[in-house]
């Protein structure tokens, strides 16, 4: 019994995995069929630099007005992706928009070479993911039937840094961005490390994953598990030795920059976030395994510079991209009561804000920050965040036996708290 348990908890963890970054993996739990009311057209989006981005573009059959664009661009294979439009795009498929699916350069069926969280780029005259946005969107305006000339884009994850990377030098066309569960600081807050500890498992397998070949590479780990194998595999040295032989750039990078030195802040979006560019919509899930810092961070910078109340925060109570699962009743063991944050997410957030920018469609009375409050179960809307009304700011205080309390130490109680440091034993208590 204890190994079926544990079969079938690896499967449910391989299959919330799969349905968050692989888009046409989930979409096959919808038996959709988007041939039925879409043309499907392929296309080879010539960039500036005459590479080659691999493209497809959904435009609805019968359409009676023009319509905007609404893009996602995915280093994670956008074939299949266009499933997802009687899955988790389906309230977006129902106000009706011409859809647009991109492989980013050096993946799947894109020319050019992969880089990594590719930075902005220093030379006005280089290449970054936001001249490729921008060179698709010129290309899309003149070559696709029937738009009206607008454009919105959105993702997760790293779709959703690359929607931040949009909104730099915009477009003058993009008229709408929702950057969700995007990285900010892939040093001091997502992904790679978190508040600067190097997420080992994490950074060994995303980055042989992204950069063994242009296509997703799951890394064969000859053991079940793969904890023990980690523990077994002695200093970091020994995986260029045994198993990448340098071949892996992202991994090269982290033994050569450990701390956060001038590469790491490099690749940093924060110092580029110095203006409002388009109206943005950030989404953060409160129990983001891989980026909560980041969605949050990049509001709080937009919202510096937010003069024209164009800077909005969503917040619920998911874990990486759940917004996209059917109904976000419940995470793990914890019971929502059947309020279905996801679906009110995308019915009542996400679609009317694109419907609002992208077809002037209705009034949007968005509040600044809409946040899910566990434990109430109920959407709170703020003028700011963090709210500076009708609150206030309390301590809490480290106490001896791994407790935590709105009440100081007392004086005469130990000062410390001491336990064996032992990765065999990770969880001591």
């Amino acid at each position: 019994m204890q190994i079926k348990h544990r079969a079938l908890h690896r499967f449910l963890v391989l299959f919330l995995f799969l349905s968050l970054v692989l888009p046409g993996f989930a979409a096959a739990f919808f038996q959709a069929n988007p041939s039925d009311v879409y043309d499907r057209i392929e296309a080879r989006i010539r960039m500036r630099d005459d590479v080659r981005l691999y493209t497809e573009i959904y435009v609805p059959r019968d359409v009676k007005a023009p319509l905007p664009f609404l893009m996602i661009r995915t280093p994670y294979n956008a074939t299949g992706t266009a499933q997802r439009l009687n899955g988790s795009l389906r309230e977006l498929a129902n106000e009706r928009y011409i859809f647009v699916f991109q492989d980013i350069r050096g993946r799947y069926k894109s020319q050019g070479t992969f880089m990594m969280m590719r930075p902005p780029s220093k030379d006005l005259k280089g290449i970054d993911e936001g001249t490729d946005a921008y060179d698709t969107i010129e290309w899309l305006l003149n070559n696709v039937r029937s738009n009206n000339g607008r454009v919105g884009i959105f993702g997760v994850s790293y779709p959703g840094w690359l929607t931040v990377m949009a909104m730099l030098n915009p477009h003058p066309a993009l008229k709408a961005a929702s950057p969700q569960a995007s990285p900010g600081d892939m040093f001091l807050g997502d992904d790679f490390h978190h508040n600067g500890a190097f997420r080992l498992s994490y950074g060994f397998e995303y980055a042989f994953r992204m950069e063994a070949s242009s296509r997703d590479t799951a890394f064969v780990f000859d053991q079940y598990d793969t904890y023990e194998w980690y523990l077994k595999l002695g200093p970091l040295s020994n995986v260029n030795a045994k198993y990448f032989h340098g071949a892996i750039p992202t991994w090269n990078n982290y033994g050569e920059h450990p701390n956060y030195d001038e590469f790491w802040q490099n690749l940093s979006v924060l110092p580029h976030l110095t203006r409002v560019t388009v109206p943005a919509l950030h989404v953060v899930g409160w129990w983001d395994q891989e980026d909560f810092f980041g969605p949050l961070k990049i509001y709080e910078e937009l919202e510096k510079h937010d003069m024209n109340n164009q800077n909005f925060l969503v917040a619920g109570p998911w874990n990486h991209g759940g917004w996209n699962w059917p109904r976000g009743d419940k995470l793990g063991n914890v019971d929502f009561d059947s309020t279905a944050p996801s679906l009110y997410f995308r019915e009542r957030i996400q679609a009317p804000w694109f419907a609002y920018h992208l077809k002037d469609k209705d009034s949007l009375n968005l509040p600044e920050a809409h946040t899910f409050q566990t434990g109430a179960n109920r959407w709170m809307s703020y003028d700011t965040w963090p709210p500076r009304s009708h609150f206030a700011m309390r301590n809490l205080y480290l106490h001896p036996g791994g407790n935590l309390s709105f009440e100081p130490p007392s004086a005469e109680g130990e000062s410390f708290t001491s336990y064996l440091s032992d990765p065999r034993w990770p969880a001591p208590y």
